[in-house]
This record gives structure tokens, C-alpha cells and sequence, in this order.
């Protein structure tokens, strides 16, 4: 089990968007994620007319490495560590280290 998933919400810890936050769009196998709006680098694209994709200079969120970011804590309003914990029906869960809450309260 992952201690950062899909839609979770981070703040990145280093680097150039140090304090921004974000939600995470993909994770990747090799300890690597893309978070909406943040590390936005710049690529050249050529058209493709079989498709419509007009050529240009887009822009598109960078992979950030996994150490450089921390699960957003709602409750604090700040960032906080992961730990897991077995519930009695026999579920992992996730959970802040801080304040011991459940953040997969499904």
C-alpha cells in the first residue's frame, strides 16, 4: 500500500515550488509523481494533422520525486507523515501521524 495515492492532497517540501500545494494527478512505479499546477515545464510540440494537435509551446506538470512532498493535513493546516492501521474488520487504513485520524474514511 502506497502512503501517497492518486487524488491525495500534497505540499511540496523542496524545491523551486517549496510551500504550494496541490493535488496529485498520476503516481508513478519509480517513486515518482505529477501534482496539478506545480512543476510546470515547458515542451515543444510538433502538429499532427491525423489528430488535430496544433504544434506549439505547451506547458505540462513535471514528475517530482516522492520525498519531496508531504500529504496535506486538513485538520492542522499543515503537512504531516503517513503511518497505516489495521481496524478490526481487518481493513488497512491510512492515517495522520500527528493526530492519529483516518484519511481513508471510506
Amino acid at each position: 500500500m502506497k502512503k501517497i495515492r492518486k487524488g491525495d492532497t500534497v505540499i511540496v517540501i523542496a524545491g523551486r515550488d517549496k510551500g504550494r500545494r496541490g493535488a496529485v494527478i498520476d503516481v508513478y512505479a519509480d517513486d515518482r509523481l505529477r501534482v496539478e499546477g506545480l512543476n510546470m515545464s515547458k515542451k515543444h510540440q510538433r502538429p499532427n494533422p491525423q489528430i488535430g494537435q496544433q504544434g506549439g509551446i505547451i506547458e505540462r506538470e513535471a514528475p517530482l520525486h516522492i520525498s519531496n512532498v508531504a500529504v496535506f493535513n486538513p485538520s492542522t493546516k499543515k503537512a504531516d507523515r503517513i503511518g497505516f492501521k489495521q481496524l478490526e474488520d481487518g481493513r488497512k487504513v491510512r492515517i495522520f501521524k500527528s493526530n492519529k485520524e483516518m484519511i481513508d474514511a471510506k
